[in-house]
């Protein structure tokens, strides 16, 4: 189960207003189906088509803390 924190919810609007626009669906799908994965100590990573996505596994829920675009 997939669950966006509070800053997570905010930042769809922060990067909106810099006309950077992504989806829910676009970083649940960088999550599921990563191009590249990686861990920085309890924290992981996910990049996939211009996003990268830092989240953190709780049990069974995969908790999103940020998403950023990245070259």
């Amino acid at each position: 189960m997939l669950y966006f924190t509070k800053y997570a919810e905010n930042k769809f609007e922060i990067l909106n207003k810099h006309k950077v626009f992504f989806t829910r669906e676009q970083v649940e799908d960088a999550v599921a189906a990563p191009e590249k994965q990686s861990k920085k100590g309890k924290l992981l990573t996910a990049q996939k088509e211009g996003m990268k996505v830092i989240y953190k596994k709780d049990g069974d829920i995969l908790k999103i803390i940020t998403f950023f675009p990245v070259k």
